[in-house]
Protein backbone atom coordinates (compact mmCIF):
# COMPACT_ATOMS: atom_id res chain seq x y z
CA UNK A 1 0.00 0.00 0.00
CA UNK A 2 1.81 3.32 -1.15
CA UNK A 3 0.95 6.23 1.02
CA UNK A 4 0.70 9.65 0.48
CA UNK A 5 -0.17 12.76 3.08
CA UNK A 6 0.01 16.34 4.40
CA UNK A 7 2.63 17.84 6.67
CA UNK A 8 1.95 20.83 8.09
CA UNK A 9 0.54 22.68 11.79
CA UNK A 10 -2.10 22.76 13.02
CA UNK A 11 -4.58 20.44 10.59
CA UNK A 12 -7.47 21.48 12.15
CA UNK A 13 -9.05 21.14 8.50
CA UNK A 14 -8.05 19.15 5.49
CA UNK A 15 -8.83 19.64 2.00
CA UNK A 16 -6.39 17.32 0.74
CA UNK A 17 -7.15 14.15 2.81
CA UNK A 18 -11.13 14.49 1.73
CA UNK A 19 -10.24 15.03 -2.12
CA UNK A 20 -8.05 12.44 -2.13
CA UNK A 21 -9.65 9.76 0.06
CA UNK A 22 -12.73 10.57 -2.49
CA UNK A 23 -10.01 10.73 -5.34
CA UNK A 24 -9.63 6.89 -4.29
CA UNK A 25 -12.83 5.65 -4.27
CA UNK A 26 -13.87 7.17 -7.29
CA UNK A 27 -11.21 5.66 -9.46
CA UNK A 28 -10.88 2.45 -8.29
CA UNK A 29 -7.53 3.25 -6.61
CA UNK A 30 -6.61 0.70 -4.13
CA UNK A 31 -3.09 0.58 -3.67
CA UNK A 32 -3.17 4.26 -2.23
CA UNK A 33 -3.42 5.90 1.47
CA UNK A 34 -3.42 9.70 2.25
CA UNK A 35 -3.32 10.97 5.90
CA UNK A 36 -2.58 13.23 7.80
CA UNK A 37 0.80 14.27 9.35
CA UNK A 38 0.23 16.91 12.12
CA UNK A 39 3.93 18.10 13.40
CA UNK A 40 4.14 21.29 15.73
CA UNK A 41 8.21 21.71 14.20
CA UNK A 42 9.79 20.79 11.20
CA UNK A 43 12.29 18.73 13.13
CA UNK A 44 9.67 16.00 13.53
CA UNK A 45 9.40 15.59 9.52
CA UNK A 46 12.12 12.63 10.12
CA UNK A 47 9.36 10.70 12.83
CA UNK A 48 7.28 10.63 9.40
CA UNK A 49 9.91 9.69 6.94
CA UNK A 50 10.29 6.82 8.62
CA UNK A 51 7.49 5.01 7.10
CA UNK A 52 8.88 3.08 4.48
CA UNK A 53 5.31 3.37 2.49
CA UNK A 54 5.62 6.78 2.49
CA UNK A 55 6.12 7.56 -1.38
CA UNK A 56 4.93 11.35 -0.89
CA UNK A 57 3.66 14.56 0.99
CA UNK A 58 2.32 17.58 0.59
CA UNK A 59 3.40 20.28 2.43
CA UNK A 60 1.17 23.17 4.15
CA UNK A 61 1.87 26.19 6.50
CA UNK A 62 4.65 26.75 8.19
CA UNK A 63 6.80 24.11 6.56
CA UNK A 64 6.92 25.52 2.72
CA UNK A 65 10.04 27.23 3.01
CA UNK A 66 11.41 25.01 6.42
CA UNK A 67 11.77 21.57 4.57
CA UNK A 68 13.70 22.68 1.68
CA UNK A 69 16.88 21.58 3.79
CA UNK A 70 15.40 18.11 3.76
CA UNK A 71 15.25 18.04 0.14
CA UNK A 72 18.40 15.69 -1.94
CA UNK A 73 16.77 17.94 -5.38
CA UNK A 74 14.80 20.54 -5.90
CA UNK A 75 12.84 21.51 -8.71
CA UNK A 76 14.21 24.73 -10.97
CA UNK A 77 10.63 26.18 -10.56
CA UNK A 78 10.37 25.53 -6.72
CA UNK A 79 13.82 27.02 -6.05
CA UNK A 80 13.15 29.87 -7.78
CA UNK A 81 9.55 30.25 -5.57
CA UNK A 82 12.18 28.97 -2.33
CA UNK A 83 9.27 27.02 -1.62
CA UNK A 84 8.21 23.66 -1.78
CA UNK A 85 4.31 22.16 -1.28
CA UNK A 86 4.95 18.51 -2.94
CA UNK A 87 7.28 16.40 -2.11
CA UNK A 88 8.25 12.67 -3.79
CA UNK A 89 10.47 10.00 -2.45
CA UNK A 90 11.98 7.86 -4.73
CA UNK A 91 14.70 5.25 -3.03
CA UNK A 92 14.52 7.35 -0.24
CA UNK A 93 15.50 10.29 -1.87
CA UNK A 94 13.16 13.43 -1.42
CA UNK A 95 12.35 15.68 -4.24
CA UNK A 96 10.63 19.03 -4.05
CA UNK A 97 8.50 20.76 -6.18
CA UNK A 98 6.07 23.40 -6.47
CA UNK A 99 2.40 23.32 -7.61
CA UNK A 100 1.10 26.18 -5.83
CA UNK A 101 2.14 28.58 -8.50
CA UNK A 102 0.59 26.73 -11.85
CA UNK A 103 -2.26 26.14 -10.27
CA UNK A 104 -2.35 28.91 -8.54
CA UNK A 105 -2.07 30.68 -12.26
CA UNK A 106 -4.55 28.99 -13.78
CA UNK A 107 -7.43 29.48 -11.53
CA UNK A 108 -6.09 33.42 -11.43
CA UNK A 109 -6.34 33.85 -15.20
CA UNK A 110 -9.57 33.10 -15.41
CA UNK A 111 -11.10 36.74 -13.84
CA UNK A 112 -7.75 38.92 -15.30
CA UNK A 113 -8.73 41.72 -16.97
CA UNK A 114 -6.26 43.91 -19.18
CA UNK A 115 -5.89 47.04 -15.99
CA UNK A 116 -5.16 44.57 -13.42
CA UNK A 117 -1.67 45.36 -13.75
CA UNK A 118 -0.73 46.36 -10.28
CA UNK A 119 -1.27 43.80 -7.03
CA UNK A 120 -1.01 43.80 -3.31
CA UNK A 121 -0.11 40.53 -1.99
CA UNK A 122 -1.35 40.27 1.93
CA UNK A 123 1.46 38.09 3.79
CA UNK A 124 4.98 37.43 3.40
CA UNK A 125 4.72 33.38 4.15
CA UNK A 126 5.27 30.68 1.67
CA UNK A 127 2.42 31.05 0.06
CA UNK A 128 3.30 34.33 -1.18
CA UNK A 129 6.27 32.90 -2.76
CA UNK A 130 4.61 31.23 -5.33
CA UNK A 131 2.11 34.34 -5.76
CA UNK A 132 4.84 36.77 -6.81
CA UNK A 133 6.10 34.11 -8.73
CA UNK A 134 3.46 33.83 -10.97
CA UNK A 135 2.76 37.94 -10.99
CA UNK A 136 6.38 37.96 -12.38
CA UNK A 137 5.50 35.81 -14.80
CA UNK A 138 2.47 37.78 -16.02
CA UNK A 139 3.93 40.97 -15.61
CA UNK A 140 1.67 42.41 -13.13
CA UNK A 141 3.81 44.63 -10.64
CA UNK A 142 3.25 43.78 -7.00
CA UNK A 143 3.93 45.29 -3.67
CA UNK A 144 3.94 43.36 0.05
CA UNK A 145 1.45 44.63 2.39
CA UNK A 146 2.54 43.07 5.80
CA UNK A 147 2.01 43.94 10.05
CA UNK A 148 5.78 44.90 10.39
CA UNK A 149 7.60 47.20 8.17
CA UNK A 150 9.81 45.87 5.63
CA UNK A 151 12.16 47.23 2.71
CA UNK A 152 9.26 47.36 -0.24
CA UNK A 153 6.47 47.13 0.97
CA UNK A 154 3.76 48.09 3.18
CA UNK A 155 2.49 48.08 6.02
CA UNK A 156 -1.61 47.68 6.53
CA UNK A 157 -1.49 51.40 8.62
CA UNK A 158 0.19 52.94 5.38
CA UNK A 159 -2.71 51.72 3.23
CA UNK A 160 -4.70 54.69 1.62
CA UNK A 161 -7.10 55.64 -1.31
CA UNK A 162 -4.45 56.26 -3.77
CA UNK A 163 -2.96 52.53 -3.07
CA UNK A 164 -5.65 51.11 -3.33
CA UNK A 165 -7.19 52.82 -6.12
CA UNK A 166 -3.89 52.36 -8.16
CA UNK A 167 -3.53 48.31 -7.08
CA UNK A 168 -6.73 46.55 -8.82
CA UNK A 169 -5.26 43.13 -7.93
CA UNK A 170 -5.14 42.26 -4.48
CA UNK A 171 -4.30 38.72 -3.37
CA UNK A 172 -5.05 37.41 0.76
CA UNK A 173 -2.26 34.76 1.29
CA UNK A 174 -2.73 35.08 4.84
CA UNK A 175 -5.32 32.25 6.98
CA UNK A 176 -7.04 34.93 8.01
CA UNK A 177 -10.47 34.30 7.17
CA UNK A 178 -10.35 30.53 7.78
CA UNK A 179 -12.36 28.26 9.17
CA UNK A 180 -13.20 28.43 12.25
CA UNK A 181 -12.14 32.11 13.09
CA UNK A 182 -14.09 33.51 10.13
CA UNK A 183 -14.54 36.99 11.26
CA UNK A 184 -11.35 37.81 11.04
CA UNK A 185 -10.43 40.10 8.17
CA UNK A 186 -7.05 41.89 6.41
CA UNK A 187 -7.34 45.61 7.75
CA UNK A 188 -7.77 46.88 4.52
CA UNK A 189 -9.58 50.32 3.68
CA UNK A 190 -12.11 48.23 1.98
CA UNK A 191 -13.84 51.91 1.54
CA UNK A 192 -11.97 52.43 -1.66
CA UNK A 193 -12.59 49.50 -3.79
CA UNK A 194 -14.27 49.36 -6.95
CA UNK A 195 -15.73 47.31 -9.55
CA UNK A 196 -12.33 47.42 -11.19
CA UNK A 197 -11.21 45.45 -8.65
CA UNK A 198 -10.19 41.84 -8.16
CA UNK A 199 -10.14 40.39 -5.05
CA UNK A 200 -8.27 36.67 -4.69
CA UNK A 201 -8.27 34.97 -1.68
CA UNK A 202 -6.00 31.40 -1.05
CA UNK A 203 -8.32 30.91 1.72
CA UNK A 204 -11.05 28.09 0.91
CA UNK A 205 -13.21 27.68 3.60
CA UNK A 206 -15.58 29.78 3.59
CA UNK A 207 -15.96 29.95 0.01
CA UNK A 208 -16.55 33.90 0.49
CA UNK A 209 -14.51 35.34 3.72
CA UNK A 210 -15.23 38.76 4.86
CA UNK A 211 -12.23 39.48 2.91
CA UNK A 212 -14.08 38.41 -0.32
CA UNK A 213 -17.72 39.75 1.03
CA UNK A 214 -16.34 43.08 1.46
CA UNK A 215 -15.14 43.49 -1.78
CA UNK A 216 -18.14 42.15 -3.48
CA UNK A 217 -20.26 44.70 -1.47
CA UNK A 218 -18.32 47.40 -3.53
CA UNK A 219 -18.78 45.51 -6.62
CA UNK A 220 -15.31 44.01 -7.35
CA UNK A 221 -14.76 40.45 -9.02
CA UNK A 222 -13.77 37.96 -6.25
CA UNK A 223 -12.75 34.52 -6.11
CA UNK A 224 -11.42 31.99 -3.55
CA UNK A 225 -8.66 29.14 -3.69
CA UNK A 226 -10.65 25.97 -4.00
CA UNK A 227 -9.76 25.92 -7.78
CA UNK A 228 -6.05 26.76 -7.24
CA UNK A 229 -6.58 23.60 -4.09
CA UNK A 230 -8.12 21.38 -6.60
CA UNK A 231 -5.07 22.02 -9.01
CA UNK A 232 -2.45 21.76 -6.86
CA UNK A 233 -3.59 18.50 -5.32
CA UNK A 234 -4.07 16.84 -9.21
CA UNK A 235 -0.60 18.10 -10.41
CA UNK A 236 0.81 16.40 -7.15
CA UNK A 237 -0.74 13.03 -8.50
CA UNK A 238 1.09 13.68 -11.93
CA UNK A 239 3.93 14.09 -9.92
CA UNK A 240 3.94 11.05 -7.57
CA UNK A 241 2.69 9.19 -10.27
CA UNK A 242 5.04 9.69 -13.30
CA UNK A 243 8.32 8.42 -14.01
CA UNK A 244 9.40 11.86 -15.52
CA UNK A 245 9.90 13.31 -12.05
Amino acid sequence: MRLFGLIGYPLTQSFSKKYFTEKFLKESINDAAYELFEIENIGLLNTVLNNNNLSGFNVTIPYKKEVLPFLSYIDSEAAAISACNCIKITDGILKGFNTDAPAFESSLISLLKPHHKKALILGTGGASNAVCFVLKKLGIEYKFVSRTEKPDSYTYEQLNRNIIEDNTLIINTTPLGSFPKVENVPQLPFEYLSPRHYLYDLVYNPPVTLFLQKGQERGAAIKNGFEMLVGQADLSWQIWNTDFY
